[in-house]
């Protein structure tokens, strides 16, 4: 039995048999990613194995004195680099944050530790989340598991990577416009990027407030809806956090589906797609018909100007949300004595990459007077039209489903020096975050070179209980999930 290969269910049940302690699944753990990340590069911060033996030997001792443990007791969780811990360096991969020490925990990571599960280190990531690829890292750039040549997608690369690479069994990331479907798709995982205000966003370093949503990425359906459990619900510290009941998403998992009804939009079958990744996403949603639901076919008529309109609305809000790194609060400060200005913008040129500050640019230009009717307004209609087109499927279908990435993980390097060319690997995945929606990657299968191809799954506002039955659903007649990297 390898545990570092386990899911976190089975690691939590393993405990609970007395067949393994918190300690030796930390012990696991740490050995594997130790030996893994000069590979694989997956953390800005590598777990602390001190503090995590620490936290095993807490849990196995409340389990020895018969004390109510939570339902991720002893399961390392790895931690985006976004997500602020107190008394740990949180970096966005950003040398403008490269020494920042936060003075809380995001409500995320506390709803973590109160239900047992063990702060597993910091991920990599895109600077600031902006990036699909997590070569905008301030610090080094993380590798795909399944191929080292290649990235494994962004901005929550890291935290993708980890899991693929059995450094951890689960983790979090952040999704602005795919940050975590993408990288789960290309990793082989199952990644969800909850409904908006599912998961409060306290703690979270923003980069677009209105768009950003904490959410897992697990090895299985099952994992992803027990973390899930833990993360979601209301937080008063939050003003865009709903308070919506959070049901018992791991108890309803098995129960498939009567009658799904899965909306098949033809804008997510067009031109730019791949056709292995095409023919392999026709293939899953042949299995769903084997399984007795209907494919119906869904317009999203909007979507081709969702792309266009994200990376307006995006960068205006992190324009807005990154104007507090000015060299004087906290964050880098340059070393140069000179006068207030001069030191405002020497500050924010050595703190901040390149692809934040093209971002900031666009952002500040479109926000700017003459220009915010022309641009950003105009996004936000978009966006209430993509938002309709969302409302207007749902009236037909239970679930819309098709590929989550145009194409499996290219080769490092590839579209570094083409934006416009990476920006496109978000193209299926920006107008859920516009629409504020659910949705959910999982594995679908493999290209002929090995290359893990993803199914994206979205549903109605609220409905990732629906989203983690129609997925179960198709794991439990695949075995895509149970396929692991030779690292």
């Amino acid at each position: 039995m390898n545990l570092i290969e386990l899911t976190a269910g089975e690691l939590v049940a393993l405990q609970e048999q007395k067949k393994a302690s918190a300690v030796e699944i930390a012990d696991a753990f740490l050995a594997a990613s130790a030996a893994r990340e000069p590979k694989l590069r997956s953390f800005t911060l590598p777990p602390d194995a001190d503090a995590v033996r620490e936290a095993a030997r807490a849990v196995d001792a409340k389990r020895a004195k018969g004390e109510a443990l939570g339902k991720l007791a002893g399961v390392p969780v790895a931690i985006k680099d976004v997500l602020c811990t107190k008394g740990v360096r949180t970096t966005c991969s950003s040398k403008m944050l490269a020494n920042f020490v936060p003075p809380y925990s995001a409500h995320a990571v506390e709803r973590l530790v109160a239900e047992d599960a063990i702060p597993f280190g910091k991920t990599n990531m895109d600077e600031f989340a902006m990036g699909s690829s997590t070569e905008n890292s301030a610090f080094q750039q993380t590798r795909n598991p399944w191929d080292v040549e290649r990235i494994p997608g962004g901005s929550s690369g890291g935290s993708a990577a980890c899991v693929a690479g059995c450094q951890a069994p689960v983790s979090l990331g952040t999704d602005t416009g795919g940050s975590i479907r993408q990288p789960a798709a290309l990793c082989g995982l199952v990644g969800l990027k909850p409904t908006y205000g599912r998961v409060s966003r306290y703690g979270l370093i923003a980069f677009a407030s209105s768009l950003d949503q904490i959410g897992p990425f697990a090895h299985d359906v099952r994992d992803c809806a027990l973390v899930m459990e833990a993360i979601a619900g209301h937080d008063g510290r939050d003003s865009t956090s709903v308070n919506e009941p959070v049901p018992a998403y791991t108890q309803s998992l098995d129960t498939p589906i009567a009658g799904l009804r899965i909306g098949v939009p033809k804008e997510f079958f067009g031109q730019g797609l791949d056709s292995e990744v095409e023919t392999t996403v026709r293939a899953a949603l042949k299995e769903y018909e084997k399984q007795g639901a209907k494919l119906v076919d869904v317009s999203l008529p909007h979507s081709p100007y969702a792309l266009a309109a994200y990376y307006i609305v995006a960068p205006a809000e992190a324009s807005s949300n990154l104007a507090r790194f000015d060299g004087m609060h906290y964050g880098h400060r340059t070393a140069e004595k000179t006068d207030l200005i001069a030191t405002y913008a020497k500050s924010r040129a050595e703190g901040f990459g390149k692809e934040v500050q093209r971002r900031i640019i666009i952002g500040t230009y479109v926000l700017s007077s003459g220009y915010k009717d022309a641009y950003y307004l105009k996004a936000l209609k978009v966006r209430r039209l993509v938002k309709k087109d969302f409302d207007d499927a749902f009236t037909k279908c239970d679930v819309v489903m098709g590929p989550t990435t145009p194409t499996a993980a290219f080769k490092a390097g590839e579209k570094s020096d083409d934006p416009l060319a990476m920006y496109l690997s978000d193209v299926y995945t920006v107008s859920c975050n516009l629409a504020g929606i659910p949705g959910l990657s999982i594995n679908c299968g493999f290209t002929k070179t090995g290359l893990p191809i993803g199914l994206q799954l979205l549903g109605a506002p609220f409905a990732e209980e629906t989203l983690f039955r129609a997925a179960r659903m198709y794991e439990r007649a695949t075995d895509w999930h149970l396929k692991r990297p030779a690292v």
